[in-house]
């Protein structure tokens, strides 16, 4: 059982350690864009100064089984607990490690057992970002209780993700008002009246480079760039950006999409794949065509886009909670779950893990009952 480390393993991984993570990939149990070859490999390799990664390998003899990016954190939410919990890039919306088919547990196993071992994994292992419904939620459930290890599952909530047989048109009609489909007619109607309006798909990988940074250029003309928080604004964050649909693009996992006025970008979306499933990354609209709409618009076009190819079963909107836009346009939700999970060791090791789970539930446990009395 192997573990890897950053930065170096991420910039010169070996023709080995490629066909090995690409194999897991392909033979996931649970599908996750964000921890595939290209979207984790992009991320990894423009890593903000002062982070670092392990990466946590699992195998069944030579055969890789499991990979589980971690990084120490020195506090839990707000306690001034130290931990180790799965590394999620900063655009990073889904914390599933990637599990061959038909090996879950003995991947959970192997991962617990080198954490278990590990004198820099203090305190308990904390996992965000899964599906509660999902293979790893019931790996680390199955695991824990054959080990009779404690975990807690310490928050969840849901969000929108488009899972349906219905036709795009169908779907439309099933789930939005009828007040709001009229009006959003009116909107196209009142856009088109201002030139040629036309959606694409991006097919032509040529065209990757001059979409990516219209889709900078795009995000950052908004809000996102007035507070700093477009992807443009932070170089490593572009350059992640760039990497991640290139890579994705090669491996046929990228989905792109923009709705053009006279030939210019006034809303763009990426998505990218994995499996049969699909994972909605980021929007990009012009603010100053906000009267019309066009994140709606885009995502009417991508309703038509992921229900019209067979190839995609499901998108995971990757919103936040209770998003205003999405959650009127898509009626299937998706549970996403937080677990903290007790680690083991020897010695004095074993002594500050137990106390930092127990202190961690308790003041968990306490905050509710005095939340409770209220």
């Amino acid at each position: 059982m192997d573990m890897a480390s950053h930065p170096s393993w991420a910039k010169t991984p070996t023709a080995q350690q490629d066909a090995s993570w690409d194999a897991l990939a392909r033979d996931a149990a649970e599908a996750n864009a964000f921890y595939a070859p290209d979207m984790l490999g992009a991320a990894i390799q423009h890593l903000p100064g002062g982070q670092e990664v392990q990466l946590i390998e699992a195998r069944d003899g030579a055969m890789l089984i499991g990979l589980l990016p971690v990084a120490t954190q020195s506090r839990h939410g707000r306690l001034p607990i130290g931990c180790v919990g799965n590394w999620m890039h900063a655009h990073c919306f889904f914390g599933a490690p990637m599990l061959r088919r038909g090996q879950e547990a003995a991947a959970w196993r192997s991962f617990l057992a080198q954490l278990d071992a590990a004198p820099w994994a203090g305190g308990f292992l904390h996992m965000e970002g899964l599906d509660a419904a999902g293979a790893n939620a019931a790996a680390i459930e199955a695991v824990c209780a054959e080990q009779r290890r404690g975990w807690r599952e310490i928050h969840r909530y849901e969000r929108a993700m488009l899972r349906s047989e219905l036709s795009a048109d169908a779907y439309w009609e099933s789930n939005v008002r009828s007040k709001k489909r009229k009006e959003l007619r009116r909107l196209q109607k009142r856009l088109a009246e201002m030139g040629a309006v036309e959606t694409r798909l991006l097919h032509d990988p040529a065209d990757l480079p001059a979409w990516c940074e219209n889709f900078l250029t795009l995000e950052a003309s908004g809000w996102k760039g007035q507070e700093g928080t477009a992807l443009r604004c932070k170089p490593e964050e572009a350059a992640f950006f760039r990497a991640a649909c290139a890579a994705a693009c090669d491996a046929g996992r990228l989905h792109m999409l923009r709705i053009d006025l006279d030939g210019r970008a006034i809303a763009m979306l990426a998505n990218f794949r994995h499996g049969n499933g699909a994972f909605s990354f980021k929007i990009a609209i012009d603010e100053a065509l906000g009267r019309f709409s066009p994140g709606v618009l885009i995502e009417i076009a991508n309703l038509h886009a992921v229900q019209d190819d067979p190839t995609i079963g499901w998108m995971d909107s990757c919103a936040a909670p209770d998003h205003p836009m999405i959650d009127s346009l898509w009626a299937e939700r998706r549970t996403i779950v937080q677990y903290r999970i007790a680690l083991r060791g020897t010695g004095m090791a074993r002594l500050q893990r137990a106390a930092a789970f127990a202190a961690a539930n308790g003041v968990e446990t306490l905050a509710s009952y005095l939340k409770g009395q209220r």
